[in-house]
């Protein structure tokens, strides 16, 4: 697994260093946008409205809109200096029985191992909690973003979830349409709860699948092996575009009129671009994926005459 944040967790005057891995991943099928005329990928661009460019990361910054259209920008370094030397550090504020959190608080899990010569440290506290029976509530930064955090225990392994500020947690009153007072008919009740009975069983998390991917994958497949595939067309090199029309202007450059002064004749036998006095040339621009081509002719000499004049 791809290590995502090395630090150390902190309990009291104990520090046990850690490395952090995402214990779940996004299993979801990536579906693209693709124009429906010709089956091209749609691309994104990071353009502005008001000066009608295309905008570089370097010249994008974040901003905070505290009226409409006014912005506050911050700056790169400014966010920085707000994060502190605790962004390396999994603080443990207090420890709490894990059934008193209710699982609305809870958003991310991530794996903790030992890193460097914490192994010690770390078995330490995963077997001190076990035997109490405790989970840690701890506040962390991951990519600049402050979280709290619940440290438990999976299996063998100390695990944090990263869990919601209270004042993130909507309140119930904000949902619409719910009774205020709750009836029911007695026979109904029995029912119910003989059918939650009857229904009830240990958790497997293995038996449940993700039927609607399933069928997703299905008929991805039923569409590739009857070939309803829509090939994108093959996207022309900008500088093959460019050098042909470097060509063409290296052609007109060395035209010459039939009859050249003198009463050379400057037709088509040996009065051909290849005489030219450098070749065409062709340059890749920068980053932006255009090409550039510049072709340098020269008009090509002419045969002496008798006289030993030039004719150019």
């Amino acid at each position: 697994m791809h290590t995502v944040w090395k630090g150390a967790i902190s309990f009291g005057l104990v520090h046990v260093p850690v490395k952090m891995f995402s214990a779940t991943e996004d299993k979801d099928i990536s579906l693209k946008m693709i124009h429906r005329e010709c089956g091209s990928n749609i691309s994104y661009i990071r353009k502005c409205p008001t000066c009608d460019v295309d905008v570089e990361w370097d010249d994008i910054v974040k901003g905070y809109e505290y009226e409409k259209g006014r912005y506050v920008i911050l700056e790169k370094d400014e966010l920085e200096a707000l994060s502190s030397d605790a962004t390396k550090t999994i603080t443990i504020l207090d420890f709490v029985a894990l059934e008193e959190i209710d699982p609305i608080y809870f958003q991310k899990t991530y794996y903790l191992s030992p890193d460097q010569a914490g192994g010690n440290a770390y078995n330490l506290l995963m077997e001190a909690m076990r035997q109490s029976g405790r989970i840690g509530i701890a506040k962390v930064s991951i990519r600049s973003k402050s979280s709290l955090a619940a440290i438990r225990i999976i299996d063998d392994c100390l695990a944090m979830e990263t869990i919601f500020y209270p004042d993130e947690i909507r309140s119930i009153d904000q949902v619409p349409g719910l009774p205020e007072t709750v009836n029911v008919n007695e026979k109904e009740l029995m029912m119910a709860r003989m059918l939650i009975e009857q229904l009830s069983t240990p958790f497997e998390p293995a038996k449940y699948t993700d039927d609607y991917r399933s069928r997703l994958m299905d008929l991805i497949q039923h569409k590739i092996a009857g070939e309803d595939v829509r090939v994108a067309p093959e996207q022309q090199r900008t500088n093959v575009l460019d050098l042909m029309a470097a060509l063409q202007a290296s052609l007109e450059a060395v035209k010459l009129p039939p009859t050249a002064p003198g009463g050379i004749d400057t037709g088509a036998a040996g009065m051909t671009p290849t005489t030219a006095s450098e070749p065409i040339a062709s340059t890749e621009a920068g980053t932006t994926g255009e090409s550039e081509v510049v072709a340098k002719v020269t008009k090509p000499r002419a045969r002496k005459t008798a006289k030993k004049e030039t004719v150019s």
